[in-house]
């Protein structure tokens, strides 16, 4: 076993516009980094105490985020404070003596003073650092990387892949361990980056308390509470530590906007308790989300005010990540059991986003198919297993239906037809090496994707899905009570036992993964983590799994990369 040690306003950046935006700016020389003392750290800590971030890394582009605090009543989601002015610049050097790119963006209450710069006119698979001013103020330096060219052949691309991250639940300790790496080019995240619930609100399981307690003091359904929740994660270190080393490429799931959420509702969203109309407060999520996170929002390369998600991002011949949202366009869950589950009506993906992943899984694009992918789509179902197996695990956990109805039906078990359509276009296309990559399950798992689980392993694979555990979020352990490796090791068994496609499922861990890709392989290790109520728990390495190329299948593999 490996143990880690513990420790919107487009401003591009052609030629031409850095040299406007340059004019007149007030900085210092290029060549001269301030010292940094304790009155200048606070001042950055007053000014800049949400840290700063990077994301969605193009061959030239990537965007730049920071949050200013220009006066001691600008708090997050008040709407008070002045409009303000703010500088940036880019350099290649982590002394800032070789700027590349500068500029300014004004911001103010209307968005919750954050900045958002699409930082353009970098060079391909390049590391840059960057940094905001405000008033003489320097914002602490981050760090982060382009991808390569469209027709490079990198040797390998590197993520960390994350998911879960209930801040009430625990410290983040999976940040901070990969915070420590030096070795990734991004890091995924595949939604729940925070949670909705207020203090004592858990959502499920069991719990003694609350290991910390959300701001605001109830779930969040305003604008404020929204902008208040974003702001109160951007301030735990071990997030800041981990924005700031790497750029993110990220997706919402439901906890963004409310638990199990759909086009036109939630399931703890009450019109009735006052919480208004539902597409409202989605909207106000989603404004807030688009301000406070890293993201390009209108689907495209550049960036524009939007809440289109779904997009891709390539890193050269080697990979394309395709980043799914699988909220804003699917019609209510099925009431398990039910034939709706396969009524070609009901969608998860919406058309639009649907026929966009069809064309993302084609064989002339990069080698790997990357699906950045909210809820699982492996089917997991307990058709044939005899009740006497079943019952006594359901005595403790509750957990397991019967009769083949799917385990969950807020993931593409619940809208079959759409995945069907996806898996009849990858064998009718000839499609090889599609690797979905998914979080939302709070538990580690690694399967193969039959076209007929029927007859499995007898037949084709369509590709293969690795399933991050959670940052902090219940699983297992955590809602039954009971202690590791006792309950779910039953409900692993007999799950396994079910879908024989699942080669791997760890229901009781929290913490991350790494994905490695190359050209002949994809290699997902799990990293769990101690007590996720100890803030310095140790972060262990657990298992790797890879799929070969043009295989469709996983096995073991007996070390991390």
């Amino acid at each position: 076993m490996t143990t880690l040690d513990r420790r919107t306003l487009l401003a591009t950046g052609t030629a031409a516009t850095a040299a406007a935006t340059t004019a007149g700016l007030v900085t210092t020389r290029a060549d001269a980094a301030p010292t940094a003392t304790s009155g200048t750290q606070r001042a950055a800590r007053r000014c800049f105490r949400h840290g700063v971030a990077s994301g969605d890394p193009l061959p030239d582009a990537v965007l730049i985020w920071t949050r200013l605090t220009p006066t001691p009543a600008s708090t997050p989601g008040s709407g008070k404070g002045p409009r303000a002015e703010v500088t940036w610049e880019v350099a290649t050097d982590a002394g800032f003596r070789r700027v590349v790119r500068r500029g300014r963006f004004q911001t103010g209450p209307g968005r919750d003073h954050t900045v958002k710069v699409d930082v353009t006119g970098l060079e391909p698979d390049t590391w840059y650092h960057y940094r905001f001013r405000y008033d003489g103020v320097a914002s602490p330096a981050g760090r982060t990387r382009t991808a390569p060219a469209a027709d490079a052949s990198p040797d390998h691309v590197r993520f960390g892949v994350v998911s879960c991250a209930n801040l009430q639940a625990g410290w983040f300790s999976a940040y901070r361990g990969l915070a420590e790496r030096d070795d990734l080019h991004a890091v995924l995240h595949l939604g729940d980056y925070l949670y909705e619930y207020g203090p004592g609100q858990y959502g499920y399981g069991i719990t003694d308390r609350d290991i910390r307690s959300h701001v605001p003091a109830h779930e969040m359904v305003s604008l404020a509470d929204y902008r208040q929740r974003h702001a109160q994660y951007k301030q735990d270190p071990d997030l800041q530590a981990l924005h700031a080393k790497y750029p993110w490429i990220i997706t919402w799931d439901d906890h963004e906007v409310a638990n199990d959420a759909y086009r036109d509702g939630a399931e703890n969203h009450n019109p009735d308790l006052g919480e208004g109309d539902f597409r409202l407060r989605r909207a106000r999520a989603h404004r807030a989300y688009d301000e406070w996170m890293p993201v390009r929002m209108d689907g495209t390369a550049r960036l524009r005010d939007g809440d289109r998600l779904f997009r891709r991002l390539r890193f050269g011949q080697l990979a394309e990540i395709s980043m799914l949202d699988l909220r804003s366009y699917r019609d209510a869950q099925a009431a398990a059991p039910s034939g709706e589950v396969s009524d070609p009506d009901r969608t998860i993906l919406g058309r639009q986003q649907l026929d966009w992943l069809k064309a993302s899984l084609a064989r002339g694009r990069a080698q790997w198919k990357i699906i950045g992918n909210p809820v699982m789509i492996a089917p997991v179902t307990f058709a044939g297993l005899p009740h006497d197996l079943i019952d006594p695990v359901n005595d403790v956990t509750g957990l397991l239906p019967r009769d083949g109805v799917p385990y969950n039906v807020d993931q593409w078990d619940g809208y079959t037809h759409d995945r069907r359509e996806v898996f009849q276009h990858i064998r009718d296309h000839q499609v090889t090496d599609a690797l979905f990559v998914t979080g939302d399950i709070h538990s580690g798992w690694a399967c193969e994707l039959p076209y007929d689980k029927a007859t499995y392993p007898v037949g084709d694979s369509a590709g293969v899905e690795f399933v991050c555990s959670s940052v902090t979020s219940n699983n297992l352990k955590d809602i039954t009570g009971t202690p590791p490796r006792t309950t779910s090791t039953a409900v692993e068994g007999i799950i396994k036992t079910a879908n024989r496609h699942v080669k791997y499922l760890d229901f009781d861990s929290h913490g991350f993964s790494v994905l490695d890709v190359t050209a002949t392989r994809a290699q997902m290790d799990w990293y769990v983590i101690g007590d996720r109520a100890e803030r310095d728990t140790p972060i262990t390495w657990s298992v790797s799994y890879a799929t070969k190329t043009g295989t469709g299948r996983v096995e073991r593999v007996e070390e991390p990369v």
